[in-house]
């Protein structure tokens, strides 16, 4: 942790920052896995609007 004191005697504490790294570009099994669950989520969001409609 990283700590200055400032001409008061107050201290100031800063949080080590992490190191920086570009993400890399999803893998094809990566992607079909997103498109996976984005199907599976919109079934369930769809499922709860139909269960919600029907009770109302």
């Amino acid at each position: 942790m990283y700590t200055t004191i400032n001409e008061d005697g107050i201290l100031n504490n800063y949080a080590a920052e992490p190191q920086m790294y570009y993400a890399e570009y999803p893998a094809i099994w990566e992607q079909r896995k997103y498109v996976l669950q984005g199907i599976f989520a919109t079934l369930i969001v769809t499922a709860l609007v139909l269960v919600g409609f029907s009770v109302s």
